[in-house]
């Protein structure tokens, strides 16, 4: 199992949303590069990055801190935030991502993500954010009438790499990661699972993992990081443990 240390960018500094809520972000640097660089030396070879004005723009806002995280940063960059079109996409790649999230423009536009999924193969992570159950998007501010296994499904056969779920309700809020319904959705469809929102220490890792084989992918995880509830090495320890 991976454990993806999460930096998410707003007006180039390092940050966390309490339940994706934008008016209330805790900013915890203004290097993201460094923040990177910290990760690397705990011994994570993936990183989750989100570009959290881009979310809500639709388009890139904080290009030049991700440009300095992927020469800081020698391992695996997961990126999303606002990528809804071929452009990003490849951009994003020619830069040296590893594996590109596409949220919003998976609901919209379905077509495009098998699409880049099969330009991109391994590349191409859908993420279903839920409030209530349902499918949240434009930067969780809007809440779909999908439910987040239908979205899944949809994509089961396009080759994406995994499904990221997020409960929003508990993102941010050290609430713990919800477990039961990211191992029911693992267990819903055939694509990998990768678990965010909530965790609050190395019980949501050791809970997860125990789940690993009902297709949990990984998960991640920030402000516990920030905050020091969650040590990365240990966590990391865990979930890479035969």
């Amino acid at each position: 199992m991976i454990v993806f240390p999460a930096i998410d960018l707003k007006g180039g500094e390092v940050v966390r949303l309490a339940e994706g809520d934008m008016a209330r972000a805790t900013v915890y640097g203004d290097d993201p590069a460094h923040q990177a660089r910290l990760f690397a030396e705990a011994g994570s070879p993936y990183l989750h990055v989100v570009d959290l004005d881009g979310a809500f723009a639709g388009e890139a806002r904080n290009r030049a801190a991700v440009e300095g995280i992927l020469e800081a940063f020698p391992g695996h960059v997961q990126l999303g935030g606002g990528i809804r079109n071929p452009i990003a996409v490849d951009g994003w790649f020619d830069l040296g991502v590893s594996r590109v999230v596409i949220g919003t423009a998976a609901l919209n536009d379905p077509q495009f993500v098998k699409d880049m999924a099969k330009a991109y193969p391994g590349g191409i992570v859908v993420a279903v954010d839920a409030r209530g159950g349902m499918v949240a998007t434009h930067g969780w501010a809007e809440v779909s009438d999908v439910s987040i296994a239908d979205m899944a499904r949809r994509f089961e056969d396009a080759g994406v790499a995994a499904i990221l779920f997020t409960d929003v309700g508990r993102d941010g809020l050290l609430k713990g990661c919800n477990i039961e319904a990211t191992v029911d959705l693992a267990r819903a469809t055939r694509i990998p699972v990768i678990a965010s929102g909530g965790v609050k220490g190395l019980d949501d890792i050791r809970l997860l993992k125990i789940h690993e084989a009902d297709g949990i992918e990984g998960v991640i995880t920030g402000r516990a990081l920030y905050d020091g509830r969650l040590d990365l090495a240990a966590a990391i320890a865990i979930a890479e443990a035969a």
